[in-house]
């Protein structure tokens, strides 16, 4: 396959990287909102959908323009940038429990991803031909995977064990081992013009985008990450509250090499923490996304990402209409299948379709549907979630709507006024709805489930976008057969 001993280097301080981000992002929702974790901030579902939306505002729309500035001022020296603003941003989100601390913390760490996006990818591509692009970039999102595959295991034994705080500089630790990384290889030359200054290198990515076949394939692409990361970042939420994993928990106490320490104790019995039921979507991935990239080698990177699109949109109504641990399993397989037809191919496209000395501006492009995506996602996700699917929420609506707790009182119906009509708080109203209805924690639950249907309610218009993505890439597809330069 004739890759450089650069190409290997790179992909290991990618996965540093990523080890680094996802002993955070896989269990960070928790932290932010969950109304029953003792030690996390306790903020509501639409101050998380805030906290998220600025976090993929900064980390993906960013490098848009940092791309550029990897291009014109050299990968090493972006990635040094990156990995400093990593580190303190890390120690930021472990240190300040206020809202607004905690969300500058968010900000600064993003800023760190948005100059490591490009550039690492701006460098593979160098890298890379048209001969082995496609291995390639299934192997770069192999190595992604490792790291993301290790991470909820070390969050879960580090949150459980030692707390939150702890699991923030950990992952400050792991991400400053890339300072020695930046060491084993030399800078790769981008080609690009390297007189030019900030301003100028501004000019020229908002120039590119001026082709609008570009902007509507981006436009597409949100749509989808928009769907994908419903799943990353609301199921967390989601799971912990509804998902009944016993299944899954007799099934691992069953194998006798498997730890004790994934199987945890709740007032529903036996359960799997979320971080390790979503993992199943990163060892698929580790498994089988460079076979899979072997055996598509040869598919149009378009044709391929309409058949993962379609996979993958399956896969979250799968996974989001369920409360069986298991049936959820089956879900993120299927999501887990469509995102190795399609994450690997969006990197791909942009980096064939990309004129000489332009890899790194056009790989900052591919952050922009995941920016928009997740930006627009996470404001929906806290709407949707804290109206229509938070346990905590519809403990409260369930005391106001159908006993006598209110004693006469009337609730306006607005989800912000619950905590002083009712008089209990968010965090301690489904112990109070277990109190009022004399259920316990899994028959409360279920009536909850019943009653409110918040597997419809959350996902269903998520997929909804999903499907209007699908069908607005076909046609894109059909149309880029006209057009040398987009037809890849």
């Amino acid at each position: 396959m004739g890759f450089t001993i650069g190409y290997w280097m790179l992909n290991i301080i990618e996965m540093f990287e990523r080890l680094a981000y996802y002993s955070v992002r896989s269990v960070v929702a928790l932290y932010i909102m969950q109304a029953d974790d003792p030690n996390g901030l306790h903020l509501t579902a639409a101050d998380k959908g805030t906290i998220y939306a600025c976090w993929f505002g900064f980390q993906s729309i960013l490098p848009t323009f940092t791309g550029g500035f990897a291009d014109r001022y050299g990968y090493k020296k972006s990635l040094f940038v990156s990995i400093t603003l990593n580190i303190i941003g890390y120690i930021m989100m472990g240190v300040l429990t206020s809202y607004t601390g905690f969300l500058m913390g968010v900000i600064v760490l993003a800023t760190g991803t948005a100059f490591f996006k490009p550039s690492i990818q701006g460098s593979l591509a160098h890298n890379l031909t048209k001969g082995n692009s496609s291995m390639g970039w299934g192997i770069f999102y192999w190595i992604v995977n490792v790291g993301a595959a290790s991470a909820p295991v070390l969050a879960n034994f580090i949150r459980t064990d030692f707390g939150w705080q702890q699991l923030f500089f950990t992952a400050a630790a792991i991400m400053s081992l890339n300072y020695l990384m930046l060491f084993t290889f030399k800078d790769f030359e981008s080609g690009a013009d390297k007189t030019q200054g900030p301003l100028r290198v501004m000019i020229r990515t908002l120039r590119n985008l001026g082709d609008m076949r570009l902007v509507t394939w981006l436009l597409i692409m949100s749509c989808f990450w928009l769907m994908m990361y419903a799943l990353w970042d609301l199921q967390p939420n989601f799971v912990t509250d509804w998902n009944d994993s016993g299944d899954v928990a007799g099934l691992i106490r069953s194998v006798p090499f498997l730890p004790e320490g994934w199987v945890v104790e709740t007032d529903r019995g036996p359960q799997v923490p979320q971080e390790l039921l979503i993992n199943l979507n990163a060892v698929l991935i580790v498994l089988l996304v460079i076979p899979i990239s072997y055996l598509v080698r040869k598919m149009r990177t378009l044709e391929s990402m309409v058949i993962g699109m379609t996979m993958a949109t399956i896969g979250v109504l799968v996974s989001g209409m369920t409360n069986v641990g298991s049936v959820f399993l089956v879900g993120v397989a299927a999501f887990s299948f469509g995102e190795m037809l399609t994450g690997p191919k969006k990197s791909e496209y942009l980096g064939l379709i990309s004129p000489p000395g332009k890899k790194g501006l056009y790989l900052g492009y591919v952050n922009i549907p995941v920016g928009i995506g997740g930006l627009v996602g996470a404001k929906l996700q806290g709407y949707f979630y804290g109206n229509f699917g938070e346990k905590a929420v519809l403990a409260q609506k369930y005391l106001a709507e159908h006993t006598d707790f209110l004693k006469g009182a009337v609730w306006d119906g607005k989800v912000s006024s619950l905590d002083n009509t009712l008089g209990v708080v968010r965090t301690d109203a489904f112990l109070k709805m277990q109190d009022v209805t004399g259920l316990d924690a899994v028959a409360a639950t279920d009536l909850l489930w019943n009653t409110y249907s918040p597997g419809p309610n959350v996902w269903y218009p998520f997929a909804g976008i999903g499907v209007a993505a699908i069908i607005a890439l076909i046609v894109f597809a059909r149309m880029a057969r006209r057009w040398k330069d987009m037809d890849a």
